[in-house]
């Protein structure tokens, strides 16, 4: 999501041995496309968001939605009747900053998040703005927010080599999954990531941009400035708010300090866990991370499948039940949408599917997770009283049933 003026480091450059290549992992989790330009020429190959950033079908796609349809069926009356002021957290420039609005989100407010494999093509329709097809047909007009429109991306091109395409260059972007043997140039991060919250095992984003073996750590040594292949990490210890302890595979050790990669300036450590999504770590709550082999690369896009409504069964405060097609916080209605919420400085982005139980509250919410893990999440308008609640398709009915967020005792979400 941020773009480094390093990134001619980051490139899918073929960095790491040819053996290691050749016994590492298959390519399956990596971006693939194919992508038609203004000019009506295509280039087809992996992909990778501004030069360095995005490169793997389970990071995230992120933009400002442009439509919100699910508020028509809120009446007048509900949304002027008592709704508080909302103090929503928002991060600017990895700061949080605290925003007051009325009680009622506005066309354009609510951000869209979606991972990329469960986008079906993208259709360029403006310098910061694009018309996203989901997997399940939806059809989601998108504009700003964040630089993932608006990006550089770069193909690989089997035949012509790696090229940058402008946004304002491209009309569309379409999704696949990339031929078997094709090589990526590179492998994914994979490790243990451990906090005092717990330990964490997966797909690593470090500073949440490098991912690749041939992404590069920056840091200043005793010796003079640095910059190590991150496939040749072993072991990274924080050391403290201005730096860390790196171990290599070959047994040397380097204490880092002066760069954002290596100093509490670092944007956060992600891991993607098969338990709950992306989670994001700040540098404060990292102890060390210790990295390991992966055979894959990630989920293929083929395993994204169709996505399904959401749907379940809600328990109000008053006893009553109501069942049917849910629209959670009057905006997330599929299972591909994320949940998001933070927790003693780790950041949670949950897909519904693995959601099975929230229980609201004011201030945080409780879930039960498909997996049997309990989370308490807060930070955020999706588990706090700033949701603006559900709509239920009640049976099957066309008229949904709103149930403010106060009025919520529980939701069981269906598989």
């Amino acid at each position: 999501m941020h773009s480094r003026l390093a990134s001619a480091c980051a490139l899918f450059a073929l960095i790491v041995p040819a053996a290691a290549l050749a016994a590492g992992q298959s390519n399956e989790g990596f971006l693939h496309g194919s992508i038609r330009s203004d000019a009506g020429r295509e280039y087809t190959g992996f992909l990778r968001w501004n030069t360095d950033e995005e490169a793997f079908w389970d990071d995230l796609f992120q933009s400002a939605k442009q439509d919100l349809p699910y508020l028509e069926s809120v009446s007048e009356k509900d949304r002027e009747g008592g709704r508080p002021k909302k103090h929503t957290n928002i991060k600017i420039f990895g700061f949080k900053v605290n925003v007051e609005s009325d009680g009622w989100a506005g066309p354009g407010s609510r951000v869209f998040m979606a991972r990329f494999g469960d986008i079906e093509s993208i259709a360029v329709t403006g310098s910061n703005a694009a018309r996203l097809t989901m997997k399940g047909g939806e059809r989601i007009d998108v504009e700003g927010y964040a630089n993932d429109v608006g990006a550089t991306i770069l193909v690989r091109d089997a035949a012509l080599g790696d090229i940058e395409l402008d946004w304002d260059k491209i009309d569309t972007i379409r999704f696949a999954a990339a031929p078997r043997g094709a090589e990526p140039g590179a492998q994914r991060l994979h490790g243990r990531l451990v906090t005092p919250q717990g330990e964490f095992t997966g797909f690593i984003q470090w500073d949440q941009e490098e991912c690749l073996t041939s992404d590069r750590l920056d840091g200043e040594t005793e010796d003079g400035d640095i910059a190590l292949a991150m496939g040749s990490i072993a072991r990274i210890e924080r050391r403290s708010s201005q730096g860390c302890l790196v171990t290599l595979k070959d047994g040397r050790e380097y204490v880092l300090r002066g760069t954002n990669d290596v100093n509490a300036e670092n944007r956060g450590i992600m891991v993607e866990d098969p338990r709950y999504g992306r989670v994001v770590v700040a540098w404060r709550e990292f102890d060390r991370l210790e990295f390991s082999e992966s055979p894959t690369s990630g989920r293929a896009y083929g395993d994204y499948g169709r996505a399904k409504p959401l749907s379940g069964t809600v328990v109000t405060r008053d006893g009553k039940t109501r069942s049917g097609r849910l629209v959670y916080d009057l905006d997330e209605a599929a299972s591909w949408e994320l949940l998001n919420g933070d927790w003693r400085d780790l950041e949670y982005n949950l897909p519904f599917a693995l959601i099975r139980r929230i229980e609201p509250g004011r201030d945080e919410s409780r879930l039960v997770l498909r997996g049997g893990e309990t989370l308490r999440l807060e930070g955020s308008q999706d588990v706090t009283a700033d949701n603006d609640g559900l709509l239920v398709f009640d049976r099957g009915e066309a008229d949904p049933i709103y149930l403010p967020w106060r009025e919520v005792e529980s939701i069981e979400l269906a598989d």
